[in-house]
């Protein structure tokens, strides 16, 4: 008889899964799932506000990336009100941005993820979290904290609130850059540089160790999706959108993300409420593809900075006829954008212009609908609005980075599950890597829970011991 493993919930993550493996009569996997059980339902009830109150609805959407949220959000609503805004405003919002980038990937990699990597995905559970690696690895605790502090207070020191700030607005931010918060920041980035550097030079001879995992971690051929300068260089404020395939071959190229519903679309599964978007010219589920760090790194032709740059050839050497495949390499990809994103933010900062005390253009609807794309932590984020007459929502869907990596998460599980999974004897490591796949794409679950049309819902009644007493169903 078919046999049935749950891990629930998935831990180490952000938001409520849990994943099911299959086997076979033979005890062999023969397929994994993740299912993401809440649901959120964001696009819904902002039906009705007026518009200009969606930065600050949707970033409600999560605690951990609000900066994303609030950024895709204000450019919609850029687009509906027809402004370009001031180039002081882009410029500031393009730094809180990097210091939305810098704090989440620290997060993922040294509370996240770390643990499996300083102490092994065979180590005991009882101890495989951030306080075991601050307990045995204290230096690189301290590093990571300092880093995803650095990256907060930048946050707090341009917008006021470290969480869900109001700054960010249609049209710009809502106030200028002082000079002291200036020297503030570019006090603190030589000892920030310093922690990326030295993380990276611990984190890249360290893999090795992992090569069963590096093969085997969602490690097949896909597309990949990011946001490029025209000429190619990586962007994650701005730019124009392009895939490439697993050859690093473009398949679409300076598409404006205006136009994103020619190439994407959305399909829903009966056991998740994670939408899973595909890329329509290929169709479903054979248009899968991949945003995030790890696609960034391989769809864009340069990085732009001197010392990102550099750490881009040494990654592009691990697979130097094509795309970088393995998804075990996005652990690798967010702390070579975590060094991109400390240089940019010292360019930007050491530029007079940001100073500048003009940093909204104000206006009345000038159209009835907007689009507003950016790159968040785990990658393109999307924010799309319709509002009638009076500037009050009638529709909005927000396609998110995690919604992006569904159909290749999903393929990447049962790829670990039938590597490390064997049904006759089931041990908790092997269980362990195919949660670690989870982890490689840092999801953010309460982000990306949405519906389609409409909502399947199952309820349970259980008693204390588990047994269901009663359910009730809507398809």
């Amino acid at each position: 008889m078919e046999k049935l493993i749950t891990i629930d919930p998935v831990t180490r993550i952000e938001g409520h899964s849990k994943i099911t493996i299959r086997l076979d009569d033979q005890g062999k996997v023969e397929v994994a799932r993740l299912h993401i059980t809440q649901f959120r339902g964001f696009e819904k009830f902002t039906e009705g506000r007026p518009f200009q109150e969606m930065p600050s609805l949707t970033a409600r959407t999560c605690g951990i990336c609000p900066i994303s949220h609030l950024l895709a959000s204000a450019k919609a609503c850029d687009s509906i009100l027809a402004v370009r805004i001031p180039e002081s405003a882009a410029m500031l919002r393009r730094v809180i941005n990097y210091a939305q980038i810098i704090q989440s990937h620290a997060l993922s990699f040294f509370h996240l993820s770390s643990p499996d990597l300083l102490l092994g995905m065979d180590s005991d559970p009882a101890s495989r979290h951030i306080f075991g690696v601050a307990a045995q690895f204290p230096e690189l605790a301290k590093d990571g904290i300092w880093l995803r502090k650095f990256g907060q207070r930048i946050i707090e020191r341009m917008s006021g609130k470290r969480i869900h700030p109001t700054w960010i607005v249609p049209g710009g931010v809502s106030s200028p850059l002082s000079a002291e918060v200036r020297e503030q920041i570019v006090a603190e980035l030589p000892q920030a540089i310093a922690i990326a550097h030295k993380t990276l030079e611990w984190f890249k001879p360290a893999i090795k160790k992992y090569q069963d995992e590096i093969d085997t971690f969602a490690n097949f051929p896909s597309l990949f999706l990011a946001l490029v300068l025209p000429d190619g260089t990586i962007e994650h404020y701005d730019g124009l959108m392009r895939v490439v395939d697993s050859q690093r071959e473009i398949i679409v190229d300076k598409l404006e993300p205006s136009a994103y519903t020619d190439y994407i679309a959305e399909a829903v599964e009966p056991d998740s409420y994670l939408k899973s978007p595909f890329f329509k010219p290929f169709g479903y589920p054979e248009g899968m593809y991949r945003v995030g760090p790890l696609a960034r790194l391989n769809v864009c032709d340069r990085m732009g900075t001197p010392l990102a740059e550099r750490e881009l050839d040494e990654f592009r050497a691990l697979q130097p006829d094509g795309a970088v495949l393995s998804s075990f390499h996005f652990h690798y990809a967010r702390l070579i954008e975590i060094l991109y994103a400390l240089e940019r933010v010292s360019e930007l900062l050491g530029a007079p212009e940001i100073l500048n005390t003009r940093v909204r253009a104000m206006a009345e609807p000038n159209k009835l609908e907007g689009i507003g794309v950016s790159e968040a932590p785990r990658g393109t984020l999307i924010h799309h609005y319709k509002i009638d007459t009076n500037g009050l929502i009638t529709w909005a869907n927000l396609i998110i980075a995690t919604g992006h990596n569904n159909l290749a998460m999903n393929q990447g599980i049962t790829q670990a599950a039938k590597h490390f999974v064997d049904g006759m004897k089931i041990t908790e490591g092997a269980l362990n890597r195919v949660e670690a796949v989870i982890r490689c794409y840092d999801p953010c679950l309460s982000c990306s829970t949405h519906a389609l049309g409409e909502m399947p819902l199952r309820i349970e009644l259980t008693d204390p011991a588990g047994e269901i007493l009663d359910a009730c169903e809507r398809a």
